[in-house]
């Protein structure tokens, strides 16, 4: 008895294993980041501060182009959250990966490319930060993936290539201008389906 369920069981994971493939086409994807955002100066003359990371999300849509060697450009909207001692500084933007890979065992893959970063909005505990040095930033995304037919599932990781700070006055202290790196820093968990 055991061993026709093991032998069933086998069948049955050899049989998901051969179907397992990486189609072609567009889709949807979203899923969660664990992120933090870079150091936190509370004046200028302060020392840095390093954020706790906390767990933001994001959702978007895809491409995906090829074969064993492929091709997968993005555009994601993104939601991090970073804590700092003073607050929390919360950034909203517009990822743009355009990641190429490669698929190996039927059903996994690896990925990297460059990610364009375009920042929408960032808030410091109920303080709009006006002064962003650069809304438009360039980053690295890089990861592994696993995919069942039109469903994919992948973990990569996100950062900034340079840093990109976002000034303005810090009401909690008095001490004047303060400034965080909106550099980003993360664990992205991704749940993807190709129509």
């Amino acid at each position: 008895m055991k061993k026709t369920i093991y032998t069933g069981l086998i069948c049955v994971l050899f049989t998901t294993f051969s179907y397992a493939q990486n189609k072609s086409g567009f889709g949807f994807k979203g899923g969660i980041n664990y992120n933090a955002n870079g150091d936190y100066f509370e004046s200028i003359g302060s020392n840095a501060e390093n954020p706790d990371r906390n767990i933001g999300y994001h959702f978007g849509i895809f491409g995906k182009f090829g074969g064993k060697i492929f091709a997968k450009p993005e555009l994601v909207y993104t939601n991090t959250s970073s804590d700092y001692s003073d607050g929390s500084f919360k950034m909203q933007k517009l990822d743009a990966p355009l990641l190429v890979g490669i698929r190996f065992l039927k059903m996994f893959n690896a990925f990297a490319g460059p990610s364009f970063q375009y920042i929408l909005d960032t808030e410091f505990e109920g303080i709009d930060i006006k002064d962003v040095e650069n809304d438009f930033t360039v980053g690295l995304n890089f990861g592994l993936g696993v995919s069942f037919n039109r469903i994919g599932i992948d973990l990569r990781y996100e950062r900034g290539f340079s840093e990109n700070e976002a000034t303005f006055i810090d009401n909690h202290s008095g001490l004047g201008v303060s400034r965080i790196d909106t550099r980003p820093d993360q664990l992205i968990l991704s749940l993807s389906f190709i129509l």
